[in-house]
């Protein structure tokens, strides 16, 4: 149940730090044993100053290592916040596919169908695009309704989906979207107004990645 909004709520949207599978052009899905790569680590390390900044007042993230490897200097440094683990931001259920090389996956014919119309597909034995909106959406509801400023550690097909949601955008259209891992992406709410503040902000000047499925490695 959302709960009623008693006041302005920010909530950063922070795409865990480069992983090995990234590295290795993997779409990793929700397989167990996911860690980040070195480069990684030392985004996870440089975000500490960038997570002070934002006077947080919670923090949930998806239960996958890569998330809570994100997160773990920062909550090293500051002990006094809580960090809740929330399935609602696990990243997409790719079934069969997880594991799998994203060069191999791109030639299969059901890789034209989520460039063309996503909202129509479902992974097999896996969950469907609708489905994982549905789930994110809601717990971003959730959050919205409590005063503060909350981060949400998740993956970038699930960000992706977050923002084109709040835009106002077709299912159909998230992929237009790019996030780094290692980004920074806002939402405020205030009563019923919601502003976007920020998309895909990350540290280094590097080029973004491309909108592939998974959302991307970044730059090597």
């Amino acid at each position: 149940m959302t709960l009623r909004n008693n006041g302005q709520s920010t909530i950063y949207l922070l795409r865990h730090a480069h992983s090995v599978a990234n590295n290795r052009g993997i779409l990793a899905g929700q397989k167990l044993g996911i860690s980040l790569s070195s480069k990684g680590k030392a985004q996870a390390i440089a975000l500490i100053p960038v997570l002070e900044k934002l006077s947080l007042s919670s923090i949930h993230t998806s239960p996958l290592q890569r998330c809570l490897e994100t997160i773990e200097p920062f909550a090293r440094t500051h002990p006094n916040l809580s960090i809740e683990e929330d399935s609602a931001f696990i990243e997409m259920h790719y079934g069969q596919w997880s594991g799998s090389k994203l060069a191999l996956l791109s030639r299969k014919s059901l890789w034209r169908q989520i460039q063309k119309e996503p909202s129509g597909v479902r992974f097999p034995e896996g969950e469907s695009f609708a489905e994982m909106a549905s789930r994110a959406i809601e717990g971003i509801e959730k959050l919205r309704g409590v005063k503060g400023n909350h981060l949400v550690i998740s993956h970038g097909d699930v960000i992706r989906v977050i923002i084109n949601h709040y835009l106002g955008n077709h299912l159909d259209n998230f992929q237009r979207l790019s996030i780094d891992p290692a980004s920074l992406s806002s939402l405020s709410f205030h009563k019923e107004r919601i502003s976007i503040h920020t998309i895909n902000s990350t540290q280094s000047a590097a080029p973004h990645s491309g909108s592939t499925l998974g959302g991307g490695g970044g730059e090597k």
